[in-house]
């Protein structure tokens, strides 16, 4: 049956609770699609053929036990059950079932009870003939007209009419009422009938040898398509479908060892996507097929792990970096987001030695992806021996804010290289956890002053008060006479920041103190006091401030550092 329709697209506030669930509708689209690919491939008494019909009657079963009917409706990409999508082939194609439907008006096919048993052949025939059509072949609306389905209805669009009302639904092909004839017409059949054993020139005019110019160039198009087609995802999800259709043991080893092999030609031969798509098709057909004995789950399990490993990885890596052009980025793409969270490692390691401007960008997003998906793994990579590893996964803990780094970090501030301590020092104050700021007050008396600066700074701009007795006794002690310019305004700034109006009395004896005959502190420090106060800002620190500016100050150093505090920090 057929109707006429407009579409009506639901809102989201209209959208309404399906009456079940929908993975059961999906298992059915999914189903449908392997019984199409097989009706396509084989014979109707190969087994192959036989097993996709059989679950797809099962399908069916299932969504019976629920209601009596199923209306699907299609889009472009998507077949949609209850306003909630069931299939989405993206693809504009002859392969993409929703835009074989969608391109010839059909908008909503509703399937009935028992339809699998009596009309499901007729309706894989018409799909098949459909996709091989040229544009001067039916379209799909008039192959299911005549096919004159009981239990499949369908509404359709007319695009010349699309702002028509819609129609009634057509009654039965038998109560159909035939359009009368007009009596030139009926004269024009007679004479034909009359001249049955008449050839004539004109029943020449539409063979293949009056192809036009439009029709050639489109034979060639196909043909030119056709031939430069892949068919390795065709002939890999061929082998898969039979491994999940056949049970038998030895058809099944023999298909793992054809795909363990297989991969490593596809890498060699630079099939990039091919291979992701075998990677992701082997976990999907694992979670599917049933009674998988466990050696052959090893094997087809293995699969990723092996792209995954240290030398595969390296080696594939090399060639790509000296590879004069490279693939398909959408190729790499689709293989590096296959990769194992065991690839963490080896993907650090390259991503420092990188050079190929074009391969860098990718590998660090798949970097990114299995840092941010496998903390543990990331984790566990800062105590790496390899130096470069365990940086770079210091770097992606810090930027990721992963509290469960902390532990790790605090052996390295105690027992790492100076470059990985500095590395933590960042880290931590980037997680800024209690326990990441307890490990990083540490750090200010780490024996390198590159980490103590760094820590003094982190721990002024988090303003962690704790940290204020450790830089108090820095401050008051022989420490900060004895280190250079750059620790000691590191030092005064995070004291500044800390201590608050408690801290003034001990700037300003350092800025306007006298010691024995009149002696002042060393010019440096009376400077980096200074800046202490006026980062803390307050009426007793400005009034210290100027009392220093009030006097002639000789020092060039001292006297513009107390100009620059007055006025906030401002040149």
């Amino acid at each position: 049956m057929t109707t006429q329709a407009v579409p009506n697209p639901t809102t989201g506030a209209e959208r309404e609770e399906p009456p079940f669930a929908p993975t059961i509708v999906e298992e059915l689209m999914k189903l449908f699609v392997k019984a199409v690919r097989a009706h396509q491939l084989y014979l109707h008494n190969n087994p192959i053929y036989l097993r996709a019909i059989e679950l797809l009657g099962e399908g069916f079963a299932a969504v019976w036990a629920q209601a009596e009917e199923i209306a699907l409706a299609f889009t472009e990409a998507e077949i949609r059950w209850s306003d909630r999508t069931v299939l989405s082939e993206p693809a504009k194609s002859a392969d993409s079932l929703p835009w074989l439907f969608f391109k010839d008006g059909i908008r909503e096919v509703r399937i009935l009870r028992g339809f699998e048993s009596e009309e499901l052949p007729k309706l894989l025939d018409v799909i098949q003939r459909a996709r091989k059509a040229t544009p001067d072949d039916d379209d799909l609306l008039t192959m299911l007209w005549e096919q004159d389905f009981l239990l499949l209805r369908y509404r359709f669009v007319d695009l010349a009419l699309e702002s028509a009302p819609p129609l009634l639904d057509s009654v039965p092909a038998e109560m159909r009422q035939q359009p009368e004839a007009s009596p030139a017409q009926l004269q024009e059949s007679v004479a034909v009938e009359t001249r049955a054993g008449v050839v004539s020139l004109e029943d020449f005019d539409s063979t293949l040898y009056f192809l036009d110019d439009r029709e050639i160039d489109y034979l060639r198009g196909e043909v030119k398509s056709e031939y430069e087609r892949d068919l390795r995802p065709v002939v890999l999800g061929t082998l898969l479908d039979v491994f999940e259709a056949q049970w038998d043991a030895t058809v099944r080893n023999e298909i793992c060892d054809i795909l363990d092999g297989f991969i490593l030609h596809l890498l060699s031969a630079g099939q990039f996507r091919a291979v992701a798509y075998l990677l992701r098709e082997v976990t999907a057909t694992l979670g599917r097929a049933k009674e998988v004995k466990p050696e052959q789950r090893q094997k087809l399990e293995s699969l990723p792990a092996r792209l995954s490993a240290p030398e595969a990885l390296s080696q594939l890596l090399q060639s790509l970096e000296e590879a004069s052009d490279l693939p398909p980025q959408a190729d790499l793409s689709e293989l590096f987001e296959q990769l194992r969270p065991t690839a963490l490692s080896t993907v650090f390691a390259w991503l420092a030695r990188l050079q190929h401007a074009q391969l860098k960008p990718l590998l660090e997003a798949a970097a990114a992806r299995l840092a941010g998906q496998n903390t543990a793994e990331l984790v566990k990579l800062i105590a790496a021996p390899n130096e470069v590893v365990a940086g770079e996964a210091i770097r992606r803990a810090g930027a990721l804010k992963t509290a469960a780094a902390v532990a790790p970090l605090a052996a390295v501030m105690n027992d790492g290289a100076v470059a990985l301590r500095l590395l933590a020092v960042q880290a931590l104050n980037e997680i800024a956890s209690p326990g990441a700021l307890q490990v990083l007050e540490k750090s200010v008396d780490d024996p390198e002053r590159d980490v103590r600066v760094a820590t003094l700074r982190a721990i002024a701009a988090r303003v962690y008060r704790p940290a204020l007795p450790r830089i108090d006794a820095a401050v008051k002690g022989k420490r900060a006479r004895e280190v250079d310019l750059t620790e000691k305004m590191a030092l005064f700034e995070a004291f500044g920041a800390l201590a608050g109006d408690p801290g003034v009395n001990v700037l300003d004896e350092l800025l306007n103190g006298k010691g024995f005959l009149g002696r002042r502190e060393d010019p440096e420090l009376r400077a980096c006091a200074a800046m202490a106060l006026g980062r803390i800002g307050t009426q007793a620190a400005t009034a210290s401030l100027r009392k220093a500016s009030s006097e002639n100050e000789k020092e060039v150093l001292v006297r513009n550092a107390i100009n620059r505090a007055i006025r906030g920090g401002q040149p």
